[in-house]
Formats: structure tokens, sequence, C-alpha cells
């Protein structure tokens, strides 16, 4: 029996689980995948950008570690990893971000809860803005866990909610009815409407330390971004390297 309480229950907003959820997730990204990019611009007024780079020099790994982008999309932490002089490798399970990806890094279909690498063969995992999406967050940071060595580094990008009452108060309109309006024009609306209603997905700090620990990590720092409109977690396996 897990030592943590389930995360997958049925969340508000009568959010589907298990493999809908899966067949949604998957669909839904296949579709808005051509529009990702400059739809994320748009709803984060760029901010997203300085965000991203925050989490991957977060991983603090030696010049020509090995990264495993987890749910890599159409590959702009890919990018930012190459930079920094990382090599990578870009994971997603939507075909649809695959084919829109435009980093120049090995790329697998996968889903995150079965990552075709073998134990302890990368230095870090990245995930920016997936957690959510996983249908089993759980076994999906126990699969990180697995392929990254002892030593190695996880660094996690995720959506949050400001604590302080007036900027949450903006946030939630911006997020909950203009970023639907937004993604209506650009994409796909229904898409756009799903995006605000999945942070019910999301466990709050306390177990998301908590899976992260059951996964193997430890030494869990958590950072939140712009008044609380993001939040970061790195975390180190544990294990002599």
């Amino acid at each position: 029996m897990s030592a943590i309480e389930p995360v997958d229950e049925r969340p508000p907003y009568d959010l589907p689980t298990g493999e809908s959820k899966t067949k949604l997730v998957r669909s839904m990204f296949d579709t808005i995948a051509p529009r990702y990019d400059i739809v994320n611009r748009m709803m984060t007024l760029g901010l997203d950008r300085r965000w991203r780079e925050g989490m991957v020099k977060g991983l603090a790994l030696p010049f020509g570690a090995t990264v495993l982008d987890l749910a890599c999309g159409t590959g702009d932490l890919t990018v930012i990893c190459h930079k920094l002089g990382y090599k990578v490798i870009g994971a997603d399970s939507s075909s649809g971000m695959l084919l829109s990806n435009k980093a120049s890094a090995p790329l697998v279909l996968a889903d995150s809860c079965s990552l075709p690498l073998g134990d302890a063969s990368v230095d870090g995992v990245v995930c920016g803005y997936a957690l959510r999406n996983f249908t089993d967050l759980e076994n999906s940071l126990i699969e990180a866990g697995r392929i990254v060595r002892p030593g190695g580094r996880v660094s996690i990008l995720e959506i949050a909610s400001p604590t302080a009452a007036v900027v949450r108060l903006g946030f939630n309109v911006w997020f909950r009815h203009l970023v639907p309006l937004i993604g209506g024009v650009m994409s796909d609306r229904s898409a756009y409407e799903y995006l605000p209603k999945s942070t019910a997905y999301l466990p709050d700090t306390p177990t998301l330390r908590s899976l992260l620990l059951q996964a193997g990590f430890s030494a869990i720092n958590h950072r939140y971004l712009s008044g609380g409109l993001s939040q970061i977690l790195t975390a180190t396996k544990s294990g002599t390297p």
C-alpha cells in the first residue's frame, strides 16, 4: 500500500481520469501543437521564457550532462538545455507535439509511466507544465526516479496560484476567462477551457514533496515565481553517484 493518499481521485469540474484522461490529453495536444508556442507567449505575456530558463538552470549539472526533457512538447526546454551545454533527449506522448518540435535532439514517443530508457541512464530530468496532464502522476515520478542516476537532478516547472489576494483575483480573471478566449481565437477553445480546469489535478506542495521522496529524491527545494504565478521544484536523486 502506498505511504501517501492516492492523487488520482476524480477532481472537481468532472474532469476525466484514467484512460479517458490519457486519450483527451493526447488528442488535445495533437490539435493545438501547431499554434502552441505563440499562444503560450500570449498567455504568459512572455514570462514563461524566463521561468523556463530559471528551471533549467536549477538543474545545476556539469557541462555535457545527459538530460531528459519529459513531456518535451515543441522543444522550448530542450533548446534552453542545449544552450547550457547539456545533451538532451525529448519524450512526449503526443505525436503532434513531436512533429512540431523545433529542437535538434533525439525524440521518443512515450508515456511518462513507461520511458524507453535504462535505469540510472540520465543525469537529470526537466519537466515543464506537464504534471497535471499525467494520468498517473505518482508512477510518472517514480519512473523519472528510475532513470536518473544517484546524485542526478530533476527540475519541474508548474502553474501555481498567487498568494496575494489582489494578484490572485487578477490571475483568476486572466487564466480562467481571458485565456480560453485567446485560445479560442488563436487555436482551439475547448483545449484552453480545459487548461484552467486542469489545475484541479495538481496536488498541493506537501503532496508533491511526498511523491518526490517516494520516487527516490531528496534535498527537495520549492519556490514560487512572479508572486506565485508559477512554481519550481528541484530535487536530487538519493544514493551515491
